[in-house]
């Protein structure tokens, strides 16, 4: 398995970006504290995202920062993608590994109990937990809060000490410190970040947030 740095994990959306490129994002989120960048598009057929991906996967030559793709272990394999983030709908963990190899990064969307206690670790390695407050940006059918996600978090850490687990949906700069405080191994982003009009900033600010949030500090 592959380690992961879920730290400060940016979400880059078509349909949520203010009409930007996202090779561009891409390139602006890694050079401003983003650790890992996920390509979601649910808007685009398939050859179109395979040129989107590329052209992000290009963007960050050079810098240590993974991109992953969503959902879509072709389009991952056709661009060269570090990995994949996949559902719990979506093609099965054992198959994405078997497709992509050992050295490819894949994760797992957790949302129930079920989710948590069935996770198979031996193929993923890392975890989303969520969604964990109310957002725009997907259709999530509830919202767990942070009991909720301390609550599969836990049974996660039970079953596979040292995988990395993160929290998705719904934060920004208000409500990041609550859940890195409880726990989260980072935290995923969409509009507090390329929603922004200055992204740059935006990302190296919720850098700051969460690095001070690890140390205990106040804001």
């Amino acid at each position: 398995m592959t380690a992961v740095d879920l730290s400060l994990y940016g979400l880059i959306d078509p349909e949520h970006c203010a009409g930007r490129n996202p090779a561009e994002l891409a390139r602006i989120a890694a050079r401003n504290g983003v650790a890992l960048l996920q390509y979601r598009d649910k808007r685009n057929g398939v050859r179109e995202m395979v040129e989107i991906a590329r052209a992000m996967h290009a963007a960050l030559e050079g810098t240590d920062i993974p991109l992953l793709v969503n959902d879509r272990v072709d389009v991952a394999l056709a661009a060269g993608a570090d990995g994949v983030h996949i559902g719990q709908e979506d093609m099965r963990a054992e198959d994405a590994r078997r497709l992509l190899g050992l050295d490819a990064i894949i994760g797992l969307s957790i949302k129930t109990e079920e989710d948590a206690q069935t996770a198979p670790f031996d193929f993923i390695d890392y975890a989303c937990i969520g969604g964990v407050h109310e957002t725009g940006t997907k259709d999530n059918k509830r919202s767990i809060g942070v009991d909720g996600w301390k609550e599969l978090a836990g049974i996660m850490r039970a079953r596979k000490p040292g995988m990395p687990v993160g929290a998705i949906a719904g934060f920004d700069a208000a409500n990041t410190p609550e859940i890195i405080r409880a726990g989260a191994d980072g935290v995923a982003y969409v509009s507090a970040l390329f929603g922004k009009e200055d992204v740059a900033a935006a990302c190296r600010d919720m850098r700051e947030i969460i690095d001070h949030a690890r140390n205990g500090d106040s804001q």
